[in-house]
């Protein structure tokens, strides 16, 4: 985390007027936003959020390197926008996101950097995000809705008290409390702005625009179901916000204009964490592993799996998902009697039996209510129990195969198996003479769909090459 005032990035101008890197540093003592005197009452508000933000998005996301250079970049905004004082948050998150609270939070994913290409598409997220700030959007949504500026929605349980809940979306989310579109515009105008005055490239806000869209495509067409965590969630996006954007950088001048600052950009991002977490263990295709636990299970074909802290969920065609969590059960309790005390809605206790699942003990019943009926599988393995829930709607004739497939699938992870999974990186690699955008791809790991992925990241339009030289970004677990 790195914190800045006006004043501090004053302090950081050389004798040429050159902003120095060392000056922003993330502090030992930083000053925080509970100095700030404008908009006290917006900014309490706030501080009282970040916990929640921080529990939501994974926590913060420590690395000194990737710091610096964040800091660097947000010490030359601050330079120039005269703003409050920032508290800058790296979050923990596979989610491309970003976004301020009133009196100077303000919050980048690691996702978001995965996906950027440079110094000045950070500036531009960032100084949009400034813009909110400085333009007193948080209090002028403040008085429109008379509430907190942030509500939560709870983790819903196929089997909890509202089965008529969307099972395809039982991960607990946080919906931030949207700016309208005007309030965007003009963010948009007052971080090209800022951003262009800071000598980056105006023409970079467009550019970052265009590879969330791609993004956004690249995960419709996967089938991933949470984007609600993600920037255009929030972030109203058309052709015509990104033309209105390369009119405020035209002010500045034709393309061309301002800093990328790539170099500096890609060496902090260099060995960044994506996608899952050790703690949250990992998917890689249609299976879920987690090595701390050790434990895993496959999903069937057609199923995408979305991880998070609080469970494991996949959905697939028809409407079917499938949940997967852990409880703790005395080792005392049967699991027949764990699945008749209370917590299935609908229970039919006529279908309870007992069954073993790859030399695991386990039990299963089925349940229905509502419009949907239910598989519950519960194993105890390794001293814990797990709970594998598939729903589907009345009407379907999928979940006995599916429910047969997936639990049959759980099984204990090998010690060797466990040793070797390691976390996904984003490594920045130099193409080498004779090398080429599929055979760049082609050398990622643990994701599917290489090369579109790969042309996303790199933000590489369908058709575009490489050059030996040129640095790019892969996926890669070394």
């Amino acid at each position: 985390m790195a914190s800045l005032a006006g004043c501090q990035a004053l302090s950081g101008l050389s004798t040429s007027g050159e902003i120095k890197e060392s000056a922003f540093r993330p502090a030992e003592t930083p000053v925080t936003v509970d100095s700030v005197s404008r908009n006290d009452r917006l900014a309490e508000l706030a501080k009282a959020q970040h916990p929640r933000i921080l529990a939501t998005y994974g926590g913060e996301y420590s690395d000194p390197k990737l710091e610096r250079m964040v800091a660097k970049v947000v010490g030359n905004l601050t330079a120039v926008s005269g703003g409050p004082a920032y508290r800058i948050t790296i979050l923990n998150s596979p989610n491309v996101n970003a976004f301020a609270l009133p009196g100077g939070y303000l919050y980048v994913t690691r996702g978001l950097l995965a996906l950027a290409n440079d110094s000045s598409e950070l500036a531009a997220v960032i100084a949009h995000e400034m813009g909110h700030v400085t333009a007193n959007h948080g209090l002028q949504r403040q008085q429109k809705e008379a509430e907190e500026v942030l509500a939560t929605k709870v983790v819903t349980d196929v089997l909890g008290n509202n089965p008529n809940a969307n099972v395809a979306l039982l991960r607990g989310k946080l919906r931030l409390a949207q700016f309208s579109r005007n309030q965007e515009l003009e963010a948009d105008g007052l971080g090209i702005k800022t951003s262009g005055q800071a000598g980056y490239d105006p023409y970079a806000a467009g550019r970052f625009l265009q590879s969330m869209s791609a993004y956004t495509d690249f995960r419709s067409v996967s089938g991933a179901t949470d984007a609600s965590l993600d920037f255009l969630a929030s972030h109203p996006n058309a052709p015509q916000r990104i033309e209105l954007a390369q009119r405020h950088a035209r002010q500045f001048g034709q393309p061309g204009q301002g800093a990328r600052d790539r170099d500096s950009f890609l060496a902090g991002i260099d060995g960044l964490l994506y996608g899952d977490t050790p703690e949250e263990g990992y998917v890689r295709g249609n299976t879920f592993m987690h090595p701390r636990l050790g434990v895993s299970f496959s999903v069937p074909e057609g199923f995408v799996i979305d991880n998070s802290a609080a469970a494991v969920t996949a959905t697939g065609p028809g409407d079917l998902a499938v949940r997967f969590d852990g409880v703790a059960l005395n080792a005392r309790t049967a699991l027949p009697d764990y699945i008749r005390s209370g917590w299935v809605a609908g229970l039919d206790p006529s279908s309870i039996r007992t069954l073993t699942i790859n030399g695991n003990e386990a039990a299963s019943a089925r349940a229905a209510a509502d419009g949907w009926k239910f598989d519950i599988t519960v194993i105890r393995a390794a001293g814990q129990v797990y709970r594998l829930l598939t729903a589907a709607p009345l009407n379907s004739d999928q979940l006995d195969a599916v429910a047969q497939t997936v639990g049959g699938s759980f099984r204990l992870l090998t010690t060797a198996e466990k040793a070797s999974l390691k976390p996904l990186r984003i490594r920045v690699v130099t193409v080498k003479p004779g090398q080429t955008v599929g055979s760049i791809a082609a050398s990622m790991v643990g994701v599917d769909r290489k090369l579109e992925l790969f042309r996303v990241l790199n933000a590489l339009a369908p058709g575009a090459t490489v050059s030996a030289g040129d640095k790019v970004k892969i996926v890669s677990d070394s």
